[in-house]
């Protein structure tokens, strides 16, 4: 496995590379140039204590050697000798006497041998530098004293000569000192730089370092996480660049998460109605199995004249026309079912009194409760008038359905109770024949056997059947309560069942209206 870097060990080496180069290369030219430095300071002091000695005695016949030695000599260090060739007098700032000796000798040796080398002191060299018409400047190297001096030779504006000298050794102790110097400070300097390099590759990387982890957890899909960078400069750019990103990722994901969830939903649908259709198909086709069988037996049986006696064929034909008949409802209610699950508009809303409306259905129920030998109770507040907001057709055959269900499945003998709760609205509304007010729920209870209770949210469902033996005794499809569901989501309004100690309840909701004198007209 390759070992990986940091970003910011990478400037860190990056910076102390720089910084090495540049003290290697601070030293290298340092140490080249320093000395030719040096020296060419050296020839200019020469020169400009020369034109100092020129300024102040070129046009004197006497020379004052206070002033030479105080105001010239002192300022340079240089070594000064000039020689008054007509009265032949030596001014010099060398005090010592035999010195004065020696280098008159100098001067003599000088102006014979310039340039040369005297055969009579040959450790003696010398090596021109400039020459002018004033002065000539050269090196001379004394191998009897192991010393080498800059020298200028020359005359001066009323003819005196003129011998400046400085020692080499005084400026080699210079270079020397400042070389110390100068690498005390390039160490420190690089010390510091190396330290600044680190914070500054640390200040550098940490919002690249940022940004990497951002990225790394947008790779992941946590498209959630920005990167708070408000420089202005490339990386405070790519920071923004990347945030926009983001946000077009997790903009495109989720469109892209809607669009699968739809086409999840659309296949769901389809799969879901594909076997709707089965099912209705099998449901169907075992409904009509049994009666077309019942049919088919006793018209045939009518035909090849089975019976001889009247009241036996009365009897057949009565089968027949009672089957035929629960095949016309049984397609009558498929028909209902089907407009209303498929969004048929056959809501039409009227104002009606749901008190009468059930009084009515009882009343016309009247032999189906001596046949059941049911015992009805109708609550008191039943006797009042309560006007409701709804489709009638629809809703007398939404209690129709709960109200024979009632009688149908309790014991023979028992109870079936009906009775109200109304509710008052916060928020009244108005609609075209008056204000709803209030919400009124109706219950239907039944004496007998509780539905199981993993089955309660089944029953509604078309076909459902909890009893089969018992539903197709009395004639039952498993149709009414899904038309009580489909009438009761078309008006947008609750239904339901549950259980209680000794029987089972259903319920629906309708809508309490106050009609306005408008209204009632």
């Amino acid at each position: 496995m390759k070992t990986r870097t940091s970003i910011r060990t990478k400037i860190t080496l990056y910076l102390v590379a720089i910084i090495l180069f540049m003290v290697v290369m601070s030293s290298a030219i340092t140490m080249i140039f320093i000395k030719r430095y040096f020296y060419r300071g050296m020839e200019q002091m020469l020169l400009d204590t020369y034109d100092s000695c020129n300024q102040l005695f070129g046009q004197d016949e006497d020379i004052d050697e206070k002033a030479l030695a105080n105001d010239v000599s002192n300022k340079t260090g240089a070594m000064i000798f000039i020689f008054d060739s007509k009265n032949m007098h030596v001014y010099t700032t060398v005090n010592e006497e035999a010195a004065v000796y020696n280098n008159l000798s100098f001067i003599a040796d000088y102006f014979q041998y310039s340039g040369g080398e005297n055969p009579d002191n040959p450790k003696i060299k010398r090596k021109q530098i400039e020459k002018t018409d004033k002065y000539d400047i050269q090196i001379t190297n004394d191998k009897n004293t192991g010393n080498s001096y800059y020298d200028i030779v020359g005359f001066l504006d009323n003819g005196f000569v003129v011998i400046i000298r400085k020692p080499i050794s005084s400026v080699d102790s210079t270079i020397i000192i400042s070389l110390k110097f100068f690498f005390i400070v390039f160490g420190a300097v690089s010390l510091f730089g190396f330290i600044m390099a680190y914070f500054i590759s640390n200040l550098v990387a940490k919002p690249i370092k940022n940004i990497a982890n951002v990225a790394n957890r947008m790779a992941k899909l946590d498209l959630d996480v920005k990167i708070d960078h408000p420089s202005n400069d490339e990386i405070g750019e790519l920071a923004g660049s990347m945030n926009e990103m983001s946000y077009q990722l997790k903009n495109t994901l989720t469109e892209l998460q809607q669009a699968n969830e739809k086409l999840q939903t659309d296949i769901d649908e389809k799969v879901q109605i594909d076997e709707m259709r089965k099912e209705f198909l099998s449901h169907v086709s075992h409904e009509l199995k049994t009666p077309i069988a019942l049919i088919q037996g006793y018209a045939e049986g009518l035909k090849d004249n089975v019976i001889d006696d009247d009241e036996s064929r009365e009897f057949y034909c009565d089968v027949i026309l009672d089957e035929a008949g629960k095949m016309n409802k049984l397609v009558r209610q498929l028909l209902d079912l089907n407009e209303l699950e498929f969004g048929v508009d056959r809501v039409h809303p009227v104002v009606f009194d749901i008190d009468a409306l059930i009084r009515n259905v009882v009343g016309a129920s009247s032999i189906l409760i001596e046949q059941n030998h049911a015992d009805v109770e109708i609550a008191d507040e039943l006797n009042e008038v309560c006007n409701v907001y709804a489709d009638e057709f629809m809703i007398e055959q939404v209690f129709t359905n709960y109200f024979t269900n009632a009688l149908h499945y309790c014991n023979d003998g028992a109870k079936v109770k009906i009775w109200t709760a109304r509710t008052e609205y916060d928020n009244q509304r108005t609609v075209e024949d008056g204000v709803i007010t209030g919400n009124i729920r109706v219950f239907v209870y039944d004496e007998g056997p509780n539905i199981p209770s993993d089955e309660l949210d089944k029953v509604f469902i078309k076909f459902y059947k909890i009893d089969k033996a018992r539903t197709r005794e009395y004639g039952g499809s498993g149709i009414g309560l899904s038309i009580v569901a489909a009438s009761m989501a078309a008006h947008n309004k609750n239904y339901g069942v549950y259980n209680v100690e000794d029987g089972v309840v259903f319920y629906f909701d309708l809508d309490i209206i106050e009609q306005t004198d408008e209204g009632a007209e």
